[in-house]
């Protein structure tokens, strides 16, 4: 699936540039448009903002104006933390990128705006957006970094399309203990703990039944048992005063 594009406003640090290129690395967008960068293009530090997206940097594509930068668009979303007083749709990032998500699927080209790192977006940038997207931050402090604004964007984007996969699950690399690993474990570890004097004659039917019961909420796999049984050999070859017997 083709990606949106980003499409930045007069940017003027390199290090926003940058860290811009990366964001969209993260996500799987590619294509940078910079729109009048101030101080012109390319600047330097850019590349070691990137940290390794420079091949982002290596196909951004500078425009005089914003129209042309858009022209070949579909569909355009200006991003803003500020009230326009404009009849124009807003949309928080994860429905706008649905909407996306869905226009790009029918074959459209979508652009995502972003603009200056002080004052943003104009009036009349806005007005040549189809929609507007705006972040739930706060009022005390609705400021977003160019980058930061970029890689939300992105994350959301990511999502939409259905390509969020996490790149690693966590899951178990061992199987389940089976009931006869258990079972042996206990046996050796209720042994051990005799031998270390830890039971109390009168209470050690009832701590051994607790401990089991502990070792079960543990859902222990077959490398937990193992470990387990490799820990109690070694404390069996050992006297009662950690020396060898």
């Amino acid at each position: 699936m083709t990606a949106p594009v980003v499409i930045l406003v007069e940017p003027q640090l390199a290090e926003n540039i940058g860290m811009t290129a990366r964001a969209m690395a993260n996500f799987g967008l590619s294509e940078l448009r910079l729109v009048a960068p101030k101080n012109g293009w390319p600047k330097k530090g850019v590349r070691e903002a990137a940290s390794g997206a420079t091949y982002v940097l290596d196909g951004a594509k500078v425009y005089a104006t914003l129209p042309e930068a858009i022209g070949d668009l579909h569909c355009v979303l200006a991003t803003t933390a500020r009230e326009r007083g404009q009849m124009k749709r807003v949309f928080a990032p994860e429905e706008a990128m649905t909407a996306v998500a869905e226009r790009i699927g029918r074959g459209e080209r979508v652009g995502l705006m972003f603009g200056r790192e002080r004052v943003g977006l104009s009036n009349d940038e806005v007005s040549l957006a189809d929609a507007i997207v705006t972040f739930p931050v706060t009022e005390e402090f609705p400021s977003l970094n160019l980058a930061q604004a970029v890689l939300l964007m992105g994350y959301e984007w990511r999502r939409a399309a259905g390509l969020a996969t996490l790149r690693f699950s966590g899951e178990l690399l061992s199987p389940p203990a089976t009931r006869e690993a258990l079972l042996s474990l206990f046996a050796s570890l209720e042994e051990t703990l005799a031998g270390a004097g830890f039971y109390p004659p009168e209470k050690r039917e009832i701590i051994a039944r607790n401990m089991r019961d502990m070792l079960h909420r543990m859902a222990m796999t077959e490398q937990d048992v193992r470990t387990f049984r490799g820990a109690l050999r070694a404390l069996s070859r050992r006297g009662p005063k950690g020396e060898e017997p």
